[in-house]
């Protein structure tokens, strides 16, 4: 029982935003991805912002702190909140969920190569071969991941819409390394932020969704479970096992993707399968933190320098795995 309420929330987590692939997949049918995303910020800040009040209660300076990084809220809720969740639900117009997630899987990989070429920050050598091996997983998945198979190699729209969403997601990660406000406080604001940026658009696009009542449930889902409780449970996670080991749960990400989406009738291919194993293996690589030994003689090496692995892939660094994601 212990371990049960020790792991559950860093399995929960990746499950609910697992949710968010295959609901946002069929809502994308009833309301365009403007609409969705400002109507999921919109219905997810204030209980974001009662979750922050409690768990950041300790925190009493918090929200002069975010005011004091207002610039850099701002430019996050652009790029994570916005740029991120409209990407991707303009992609689930025309690829597949399970796509999706394999795709979006190789993220830690891509914020470990970022993080050495903008961070300077250290990559082993394991990290580099796990870089390599996550970016042929994800061309087999977006050449051969649709029906067709060998027969019917072609590159959709939509798959290359997830790598945008990855890049704004990885621009978001390496740019929250500079936040001093706690992170579900953070998270709070620049949701707040996204939805009072998103409201002059759709004051002037309009809204063009007349939803069904499977269609505002869809909503119901996505704002409550991906959007509000997978963050808190996040957190929760983090602070019971560290963000290193908490990050390795993030894998679990495709796998609940493809569980639920086969469990609802879809279709699951070979190549999905063989791209998501192969994308994992390499993420795994890249993101193993080092042995005991591995880590004592690099500390010897760097004059008791302490070397840890950072959760967004195989760099030396302060781990961020709590800047979660979706």
């Amino acid at each position: 029982m212990h371990l049960l309420r020790r792991y559950s929330p860093a399995v929960l987590a990746p499950l609910f935003w697992a949710v968010n692939f295959i609901v946002a997949d069929r809502a994308i049918a009833e309301f365009t991805p403007l609409e969705l995303t400002f109507f999921r910020w919109l219905g997810a800040f204030p209980i974001l912002l009662v979750i922050a009040l409690w768990m950041d209660r300790k925190h009493r300076d918090k929200w002069r702190t975010a005011a004091s990084e207002w610039w850099i809220h701002v430019l996050q809720a652009v790029l994570g909140m916005v740029g991120y969740t409209l990407l991707l639900y303009a992609a689930l117009d025309t690829t597949s969920p399970v796509n999706a997630s394999v795709i979006s899987a190789i993220n830690p990989a891509i914020i470990a190569l970022v993080a050495v070429v903008v961070l300077g920050e250290s990559i082993r050598r394991r990290g580099v071969l796990g870089i390599g091996i996550s970016f042929i997983g994800v061309v087999i998945v977006v050449l051969l991941g649709g029906a067709g198979g060998l027969s019917n190699v072609r590159i959709v729209p939509g798959d290359l819409l997830v790598i945008g969403a990855i890049v704004a997601w990885t621009a978001y990660v390496i740019i929250s390394r500079r936040i001093k406000t706690p992170p579900i406080t953070a998270t709070t604001v620049q949701v707040g932020l996204s939805a009072v940026m998103l409201l002059p658009v759709m004051a002037v696009v309009g809204i063009q969704a007349t939803p069904s009542a499977e269609g505002w449930w869809g909503l119901a889902i996505i704002i409550v479970f991906p959007s509000a409780l997978a963050y808190l449970l996040w957190n929760v996670a983090v602070s019971n096992l560290g963000p290193s080991r908490t990050g390795v749960f993030l894998n679990l990400l495709p796998v609940f993707t493809a569980a639920i989406a086969v469990a609802l009738g879809d279709a699951l291919t070979l190549w999905q399968v063989v791209g998501g194993v192969i994308v994992l293996a390499g993420v795994y690589l890249t993101t193993k933190p080092p042995t005991k030994s591995a880590a004592a003689t690099a500390a010897t090496a760097a004059a008791g320098a302490v070397v840890t692995s950072a959760a967004a892939g195989g760099v030396t660094g302060e781990p961020s795995a709590d800047r979660a994601r979706t």
